[in-house]
């Protein structure tokens, strides 16, 4: 008898964690992704969803610095690539704090829009321009730099920045309204 009972109460409360689970997916809007523990909505725009990332609050008060909300709110498109905050982390000691200080704005400004590239890209865009270039494809960045985006094995791009560093998409295709974002987890430097 306590067997039953015992095997009753896991099956509903299994059962109740699979409805809660089936019905929070179900309210997700298709296209939905999850980054940071928070679900970007690609019917929000690149700002609305990066606020509430928790892996993205570095690049989120970079970007208030630096003075880029309105831009990064706008109409677009926009592919970004989004350095997390561990990606911020792995730079020297005091980079962040002195690239925050609102006497290093232009340099601040060009670390960020060196992540971003006109037009929206998705990762099956990039593997086609990497494809068409014989295993590399060159972006030019919203600050006129360049970023070289490569396969590494099947399914991963990493993109190598003009001082020779690798960062590698670690989400990719997270749709916005006005873009798409690729998280990464090394920040690129022009």
């Amino acid at each position: 008898m306590k067997k039953t009972l015992f095997s009753l109460a896991l099956g509903m409360l299994l059962s109740a964690g699979i409805s809660t689970a089936a019905s929070a997916q179900a309210k997700m809007t298709p296209g939905t992704v999850m980054v940071g523990g928070a679900a970007m909505y690609p019917t929000k725009n690149i700002i609305e969803n990066a606020v509430n990332s928790k892996d993205h609050t570095t690049l989120v008060a970079a970007v208030k610095a630096a003075g880029l909300v309105e831009t990064l709110e706008g109409a677009g498109p926009f592919t970004v690539f989004a350095p997390t905050n561990e990606a911020f982390n792995k730079l020297p000691a005091g980079t962040v704090e002195t690239l925050l200080k609102p006497e290093n704005k232009a340099t601040l400004t060009k670390i960020l829009t060196y992540h971003v590239v006109a037009g929206r890209m998705t990762v099956a865009d990039l593997k086609k321009a990497i494809k068409a270039g014989k295993g590399k494809a060159t972006l030019k960045t919203v600050s006129g730099g360049t970023l070289t985006a490569m396969m590494k094995g099947p399914k991963t791009i990493e993109l190598k920045d003009e001082k020779g560093g690798i960062s590698t998409v670690t989400i990719a295709d997270v749709m916005q309204s006005n873009g798409v974002i690729h998280v990464i987890n090394t920040v690129l430097m022009p």
